[in-house]
């Protein structure tokens, strides 16, 4: 595996795999990586002759108030997995490397970037949608490929790709989940017993809303989620931030026509802030 921070020599590199008609595969993560992140790489072998993932705590995509700092940075066992998993090249670019200091240029989404989280994290997706465009043009990926678990983020960036005309393919690989069905995430290291104890609700409430619509597919969404509110405030530690249950594909209020459900939410187990979502298709 090459390890490479300069954007020039990844470009040098790629530009080879092209010459030689590969395809390329690229895996953009913030490292801490878990068994999700690896499902992602793995997928990306399966399809593609090359495979290239970067790790970069993208500072852009970070509120004043949030976890910038304490965000977890074990590096050499990233390196460690991504050598385990045969992965052909890492990009770790430094903050400096993709924001100059007279950095002025932003790409931003407007439509699917403002519900859910993006009305929760004011400028979240920008920050996300310029670093992954950044990457985009750096890596010229044929594929690139995004975990399930952040479904609005997958959203943003497929419009993105669509409207900005980029060149890849964004293929979306099922959340991995732990024993206890809690969607794998980086932060899941923050959680202690207790909040791990609680966060074990976040899943059942997504089963359980899953249930009610399955079983009567004109049920108001106010009762499923007031239903998911009543599971989730019975545990002391932990405290929602949203619940959503929209079209699946615009992101906004389900109308007759939606074929696919999205169950979304943000709650906070302890000081950790964890998401998770499920869809519902409609028959």
């Amino acid at each position: 595996m090459e390890i490479v921070r300069d954007i020039v020599a990844v470009r040098k590199i790629i530009g080879q795999i092209k010459k030689d008609g590969l395809k390329c595969g690229f895996v953009p993560t913030m490292g801490a990586l878990h068994e999700g992140h690896l499902s992602l790489v793995r997928q990306a072998k399966n399809d593609c002759d090359f495979v290239a993932v970067s790790i970069f705590v993208n500072p852009a995509q970070f509120g004043p108030r949030e976890d910038l700092t304490r965000y977890p940075r074990p590096i050499k066992r990233d390196v460690n997995l991504l050598k385990k998993e045969k992965t052909d090249l890492l990009f770790l670019p430094t903050a400096k490397t993709m924001y100059p200091p007279d950095f002025s240029t932003w790409v931003q989404e407007t439509v699917l970037s403002r519900p859910l989280c993006g009305a929760m994290r004011p400028g979240h997706f920008k920050g996300v949608a310029t670093v992954v465009a950044k990457l985009f043009n750096i890596v010229q990926p044929d594929i690139a490929y995004f975990g399930a678990k952040d479904f609005q983020q997958a959203q943003v960036i497929k419009r993105m790709v669509r409207d900005l005309d980029f060149p890849v393919q964004i293929k979306v690989v099922p959340t991995v989940r732990d024993t206890d069905a809690l969607a794998l995430s980086s932060r899941n290291a923050y959680l202690n017993a207790a909040d791990r104890d609680n966060a074990r609700v976040i899943p059942y409430s997504l089963d359980v809303a899953k249930r009610m619509i399955l079983q009567n597919r004109h049920v108001r969404p106010a009762r499923v989620i007031a239903a998911m509110k009543k599971l989730i405030q019975a545990r002391k530690g932990s405290r929602i931030d949203y619940i959503s249950i929209c079209d699946a594909d615009t992101l906004g209020p389900l109308e007759r026509s939606s074929v696919k459900i999205l169950v979304a939410l943000a709650v906070f187990a302890g000081k950790t802030r964890l998401i998770d979502n499920v869809v519902v298709g409609r028959g």
